[in-house]
């Protein structure tokens, strides 16, 4: 912790948790298992991001294209996030934390639907941090479903189509981009996330598989973070009059 400046702290972490199959594998255990063991990783990072400062933490817990994976582990998985939200989502309301959602939620079951609402509706009004969980998600679909309700908006009113028009479009208006984009798990690759709102992020993978992933290893990533100089397309020296100003 002596590490971090909390005067330069990322507003908004991201994170691509990647590695649950492969620890299994390792472990010779199968890979629900694996997913269980994930579960645990993210409420040690939910509350660590709480400890630090983070206002907004944004989980890619399951993409559009994982629902081709066997039926077996989709449901696996469906059934880990409504145990996560049974447990949690009293422990989220008492931390101050709000809960939102970003994906293609029709697409899950109604009774996973319901209970991601429920817990919406308990957080709603939380403002000590905000955890946002991808869910059903997909970068390009996301863009794409921002397109088409443009287009049907426009057919009612004259839209000024700027960058700050289409991002409201997207699930994640009312949300930072984010500052800081981890990807556990040694690959290299943004996997359809977020494709839009990471145009000036900072990215930083680590070879750590997620079930391994620990506020320590967070705090590696906020270090190598607060390293960095964001430039945003300007110039190292018109960054330093800009602070000075």
């Amino acid at each position: 912790m002596k590490k971090i400046n909390s005067s330069n702290l990322p507003q908004h972490i991201a994170i691509i948790m990647d590695g649950n199959g492969r620890w299994a594998q390792r472990h010779t255990i199968g890979r629900i298992r694996g997913h269980k063991k994930g579960a645990q990783a993210v409420r040690a990072t939910v509350r660590a991001c709480l400890e630090i400062g983070i206002k907004y933490l944004t989980l890619f817990a399951f993409s559009m294209e994982n629902w081709n994976r066997p039926g077996e582990e989709v449901q696996a998985l469906m059934s880990l996030l409504e145990e996560y939200l049974d447990k949690e989502k009293d422990k989220l309301h008492k931390q101050g934390i709000k809960l939102t959602s970003i994906g293609e939620l029709d697409l899950l079951e109604t009774r996973v639907k319901d209970k991601i609402r429920r817990a919406k509706e308990l957080t709603k009004s939380n403002t000590k941090m905000t955890l946002n969980i991808a869910l059903s998600y997909g970068g390009r679909d996301e863009i794409i479903h921002a397109v088409k309700n443009i287009i049907q908006d426009s057919k009612e009113k004259k839209i000024d189509i700027n960058k700050q028009t289409f991002s409201s479009y997207l699930y994640t208006d009312n949300i930072p981009d984010p500052d800081l984009l981890i990807r556990t798990g040694g690959e290299y690759r943004i996997s359809n996330f977020l494709l839009w709102q990471i145009a000036y992020t900072e990215l930083y993978f680590t070879k750590v598989l997620w079930p391994d992933f620990t506020k320590e290893q967070l705090i590696k990533a906020i270090d190598s973070y607060q390293r960095r100089e964001r430039r945003f397309g300007m110039t190292g020296e018109q960054i330093k009059v800009n602070k000075i100003i």
